[in-house]
């Protein structure tokens, strides 16, 4: 059975929805809510609940695919490999890296000094470890 997947869309965005898909399922895997050995949810599956087109679901399943993340077992589906952990920091940074690169300009254009972006963040982070 395919885990349930906290994935949405959001065609107005600007970003393609392959690209969404493929950057929302990364971060669950780097994430550990998708576990190595479980499988992702069928192309046609996927493509029915959010409402896209299968190729779209494909598309950025064979991304995910070539990027070692996933693998296609026959009769199966897609399962989520295990990372290495070196692989497994890298893609965590990965996803994270684009996120830091949007408070950084935005603090610019805020005029905000890195001591205050850092003094804003880090009860943000201190926050989360207690959920």
């Amino acid at each position: 059975m395919a885990p349930v997947l906290f994935l949405q869309v959001s065609p107005a965005s600007g970003v393609p929805i392959y690209r969404q898909l493929q950057d929302q399922i990364r971060s669950q895997i780097a994430g550990g809510r998708l576990a190595p050995g479980e499988f992702l949810p069928s192309v046609r599956q996927l493509a029915q609940r959010l409402a896209v087109n299968p190729m779209t679901i494909s598309k950025a399943y064979s991304l995910l695919e070539r990027d070692g993340l996933v693998e296609l077992i026959r009769g199966q589906g897609m399962r989520v490999n295990a990372p290495t952990p070196s692989a497994n920091g890298k893609a965590r940074r990965q996803v994270l890296l684009p996120l830091l690169q949007q408070v950084a300009a935005t603090a610019r254009q805020l005029s905000l000094s890195p001591e205050e972006v850092f003094a804003l963040l880090e009860p943000l982070l201190k926050e989360s470890k207690h959920d």
